[in-house]
């Protein structure tokens, strides 16, 4: 729910509160909402400077660092993630939450860097790849990095208990089970379509442990939202890019989407009913420009379908107090309280 100022003004015109207390009203709750992430100028610098720095060490990397040779790299990438420990120890003694969060992220995001210095001082780094061909490529050897990463941001999120370090964890996870395919599958073609279903597997497993945490955490912040982020990403590209001459897995995939839809509305997931809407509009979109093609009939009832679920919006704004109600009556307490705690 978001408030802004002329909430409380209009609270004050129906005798709600009085004008006295809107200032102080609205700074506590400016206070309260500093460190959630918004569109606030402030928050806009804090995440655009923050992915250039970790864009740097990780995505923009060049092959000039190779010049460093693997002892140079490890060292160089210990001094940053030192600097990088530092800085979110001094932003959280300032109440700095957000900043403090990209930091540490920052470190996290060091750590494929440093294990390939590391790897490549020692001598277990052979081969054509190197690091610029880390968020690039697929190949089992960036395992021990992955593995490595996840361990930093499980042991950084356990110190620091800033939510933003879960998008690395989320990424990192989403490489691994790549590679990991590839590393299994060694002796077969890691074809177009296991990786289609890789994805779709993986997608799924990563919104159940985002549903787990979230769960879990219910009470405290949002550590949920990056993996129910890539875990849909995941899920729902594997999903829409299999090939289906069937009809009926049309229908069923239709289907899908339509439960993305109602699981984003109840547990107030956003990622849910952005990629759901994306996948209902293209099955309808296909039967216009396919299944209904030249038809005179289909237009007509796309239009009464439209109209229609805009009629079913304005019962349940209606009754949606009566109905959710009746409806969390029936969940568990855990779930009762998640779905009341993130609307």
């Amino acid at each position: 729910m978001n408030v802004n100022r002329h909430h409380l003004e209009d609270a004050v015109a129906q005798g709600l509160i009085n004008d006295a207390q809107v200032e102080p009203l609205w700074q506590f709750l400016s206070a309260q909402n500093q460190d959630t992430p918004s569109f606030r100028a402030a928050h806009i610098l804090y995440y655009f400077g923050g992915l250039i720095a970790i864009g740097a060490m990780s995505l923009f990397m060049n092959l000039g660092w190779e010049m460093f040779g693997g002892w140079g790299i490890f060292c160089l990438t210990l001094a940053y993630g030192g600097l990088g420990l530092w800085l979110t120890t001094y932003f959280l003694k300032q109440r700095l939450l957000i900043p403090a969060g990209i930091t540490a992220t920052f470190v996290v995001a060091l750590t494929p860097l440093a294990v390939y210095g590391l790897q490549t001082a020692l001598g277990f780094w052979v081969g054509d790849q190197n690091y610029q061909d880390y968020h690039r490529y697929l190949d089992w050897r960036w395992m021990m990095m992955e593995l490595a990463t996840l361990a930093t941001g499980a042991v950084m999120l356990w110190r620091y208990r800033l939510p933003f370090l879960m998008m690395p964890i989320a990424v990192t996870l989403w490489y691994l089970s790549m590679d990991l395919t590839v590393f299994l599958a060694a002796d077969l073609d890691f074809s177009w379509e296991l990786r289609k279903l890789v994805s779709l597997y993986f997608g799924l497993l990563i919104v159940l442990l985002a549903f787990w945490v979230d769960v879990r955490t219910r009470h405290e912040k949002d550590y949920a939202f990056w993996l129910y982020l890539f875990g849909v990403i995941a899920f729902w590209s594997g999903l829409s890019l299999m090939r289906s001459d069937s009809e009926l897995n049309k229908v069923f995939y239709f289907g899908i989407n339509l439960l993305m839809i109602g699981v984003g509305a109840t547990l107030s997931r956003r990622v849910f009913a952005v990629f759901g809407g994306l996948g209902a509009a293209g099955y309808l979109g296909y039967l216009a420009h396919h299944a209904f093609k030249d038809s005179l009939v289909f237009p007509f009832a796309l239009t009464l379908i439209g109209l229609g679920v805009i009629y079913l919006g304005i019962l349940w704004q209606r009754h949606e107090a009566v109905i959710s109600q009746q409806l969390r009556s029936k969940l568990p307490l855990a779930l009762q309280e998640l779905i009341a705690n993130r609307h």
